[in-house]
């Protein structure tokens, strides 16, 4: 029986829904790694792969033994070295390898992780791979070892990631303004390979492009609004056009408009639905069921056909794969292209924001004016002990109003013609994430207030 961070009790701490994530050295260490590794060549039958990694202290120790036990299992590795995650699947797809990413995206720097895919960047979640990868972990014994010991060899993809990103989504028309906020991530790694490539188009002013795994400016999350505001504060400055943050392994985008404003990834998301719309009428666009009603709403005024799906990379790529979706987006700020293996990409998200402002004369603001229909109150995340008896409470406290329609596709969705919430628990920190919106901001405020009053009173 295995022990210590490969036993049953850890594993079935870090082994998450769509990836692997936990507290580097009490949770997640290179005995850990080198284990998946072989598990992940034994299980998924993988002959070749390819490996990246974050910015993170732990990271290259981390790939380094992932890849000692993927190579001891018998499979070639191709190490890319520094890397985004959207820079990974890149390289998954081009390369035509599966892959492993070294990240814990967003969570604080004693963290770190691993997404793994298929060739082509096809997702390896809990439901399709990641689970019988966990259990040959559990069972432990001695790792997989083949006839012949693969190779690891070294390539370099920047250059051809930033072609390709550019190629889906080319910037032309007026000259722009840009603030990028990397947050100390891997956007400082991607964003010069990129921004290079458009010294005619657009003026780049970054912001925390050093890479630093102790995130010594703010943490690189941007969907909490304290990690926007130095962004917020320099695009006002700057006087530009638009503002962009990424996250930590900078597979997610946001935005900020000229007038310094947060806009929401849902705004986003139909902004990008109606270009790819565009090119492709009536294609299929995912949305996940914490997307503001307003991206199903526009979807169908457009002509195109909206499949809800729930949160989660590996869902959303399923669900594009099931329908041949042209593009899927989350308001958590992860954006998914059919284009790109369906994979998500923040850089490319942000290329297409900076597309469209480009081909107008018009602000950002009034640009996304006609995106933005409901007032929505952000994702607020609260620490629960019971979620269970709080998700409970909640459909007590609402499932029999007039009115009011129920669905449990993922957490608690709550709908009524006025207004609509979300309450689920996050598939990496032990929190339940509230999302509400309403026709007006009194109205989203109420239900907002209301719905936390019960989440916040069964809080322990």
């Amino acid at each position: 029986m295995a022990s210590g961070t490969t036993s049953p009790d850890n594993l079935g701490k870090v082994f998450k829904a769509y990836d692997v994530r936990g507290l580097v050295d009490e949770q997640l260490d290179e005995e850990l790694a080198r284990a998946t590794g072989a598990a992940y060549v034994e299980v998924l039958g993988v002959s070749s792969l390819v490996i990246g990694y974050d910015m993170r202290p732990s990271s290259p120790a981390l790939a380094g033994a992932f890849a000692d036990g993927a190579t001891t299992a018998g499979a070639d590795v191709t190490m890319i070295g520094l890397a985004s995650t959207d820079q990974l699947y890149f390289a998954s797809g081009h390369l035509e390898l599966p892959g492993a990413m070294f990240t814990a995206s967003h969570n604080p720097a004693q963290y770190n992780g691993i997404k793994m895919c298929r060739a082509f960047a096809q997702p390896v979640g809990m439901e399709s791979g990641l689970a019988e990868i966990r259990d040959r972990v559990a069972a432990g014994g001695p790792l997989p070892v083949a006839a012949r010991t693969g190779s690891i060899t070294s390539h370099d993809v920047l250059q051809a990631y930033a072609a390709h990103l550019l190629a889906l989504a080319p910037v032309t028309g007026r000259r722009l303004k840009v603030v990028v906020d990397a947050g100390n991530g891997m956007a400082g790694h991607t964003a010069p390979a990129v921004f290079e490539r458009l010294a005619d188009q657009v003026e780049l002013v970054p912001m925390y492009f050093e890479l630093d795994g102790t995130f010594p400016n703010h943490e690189a999350n941007p969907i909490e609004p304290e990690n926007l505001r130095d962004l917020q504060a320099r695009v006002l400055a700057e006087g530009a056009d638009i503002g962009l943050a990424l996250d930590g392994d900078a597979d997610r985008c946001f935005l900020v408009d000229e007038r310094g404003e947060l806009v929401s990834p849902s705004t986003l998301t139909a902004l990008i639905a109606a270009r790819e719309l565009a090119k492709e009428p009536g294609s299929t666009v995912i949305h996940n069921l914490i997307t503001s009603r307003a991206v199903p709403e526009i979807v169908t005024e457009l002509g195109g056909t909206p499949v809800r799906t729930r949160v989660g990379h590996s869902f959303i790529k399923a669900t594009m794969a099931e329908t041949g979706a042209i593009f899927g987006g989350e308001h958590s700020g992860h954006f998914y292209f059919r284009d790109f293996w369906r994979a998500d990409s923040g850089m490319l998200a942000a290329l297409h924001a900076l597309a469209a402002l480009a081909e107008t004369d018009a602000p950002l603001s009034s640009l996304l004016a006609e995106y933005e229909r409901y007032p929505l109150s952000g994702e607020i995340n609260s620490t629960v002990e019971d979620q269970g008896a709080v998700l409970a409470a909640i459909e007590d406290t609402y499932g029999g109003a007039e009115g009011v329609s129920i669905d449990r596709l993922d957490g608690l969705s709550v709908s009524h013609a006025d207004w609509a919430f979300n309450v689920r628990a996050s598939n990496t920190e032990p929190l339940l994430r509230l999302n509400a919106e309403g026709k007006d901001e009194q109205t989203m405020t109420r239900v907002r207030d209301e719905v936390l009053a019960i989440i916040r009173g069964g809080a322990r």
